[in-house]
C-alpha cells in the first residue's frame, strides 16, 4: 500500500504542476523552493546541513540520506533534531521538520582545505496534500583549513537572477 500510496501522490503533484491554466487547485512551488537546501564546513571534520522548509511544507525526517565523497572522509551518524510526530495519510505516524532544520554530519577523515562532494536525499510534502517526490540534490563543499573558520554556506539550487536587477 506504501508504494500505491507513493505512486497517487506522484501522480497528484505532476497533475497539479501540469493541470491546464485557470484550473482550479493549489499552486505548488518547486521542490528546490519549498525545501531550501545549503550546507557548509564547520571545519574538516563536522558539515552543517540546512533546510529552510517554506510555510505549508513540510519534510519527512526518516527519509533523509547524506553521502560524502570522497568516500575515504566517511560521513559519520548525522545529528538530526527529534522533529514533529504527525499522523501523514501517505506514510502514517512519522516525525516531520518545518521551518529551519539544522543537521550536523561528521566526517571521519576530511581533509583540511580539501573538497568534498555531499549528496543529500530528501523527501516532503506539501499541506494542500501532494507529497513531493524522492530528491536527490549535490552539493560541492571546500573544508577550511587548519585553524581557519566556517565556510560560507553553498546553496544546492542558488535562488535565479532577474534579469531586471
Amino acid at each position: 500500500m506504501g508504494a500505491l500510496a507513493r505512486l497517487a501522490a506522484c501522480a497528484a503533484l505532476a497533475a497539479a504542476a501540469a493541470g491546464p491554466a485557470g484550473a482550479a487547485g493549489p499552486k505548488l512551488l518547486p521542490a528546490d523552493e519549498a525545501f531550501r537546501l545549503s550546507a557548509r564546513a564547520l571545519d574538516a571534520k563536522n558539515l552543517e546541513i540546512r533546510f529552510d522548509v517554506a510555510d505549508g511544507y513540510y519534510l519527512y525526517r526518516d527519509k533523509l540520506k547524506f553521502a560524502v565523497e570522497p568516500a575515504a572522509a566517511g560521513p559519520g551518524t548525522p545529528a538530526l533534531p527529534p522533529g514533529k510526530v504527525i499522523e501523514d495519510e501517505f506514510f502514517g505516524r512519522v516525525s516531520t521538520y518545518r521551518g529551519p532544520v539544522v543537521i550536523r554530519l561528521p566526517l571521519a577523515a576530511g581533509q583540511p582545505g580539501g573538497t568534498v562532494a555531499l549528496t543529500v536525499e530528501s523527501q516532503g510534502c506539501a499541506d494542500a496534500g501532494v507529497c513531493y517526490p524522492p530528491q536527490q540534490q549535490r552539493l560541492a563543499l571546500p573544508l577550511p583549513a587548519a585553524g581557519a573558520g566556517p565556510t560560507a554556506p553553498v546553496e544546492a539550487s542558488p535562488p535565479k537572477k532577474s534579469y531586471f536587477n
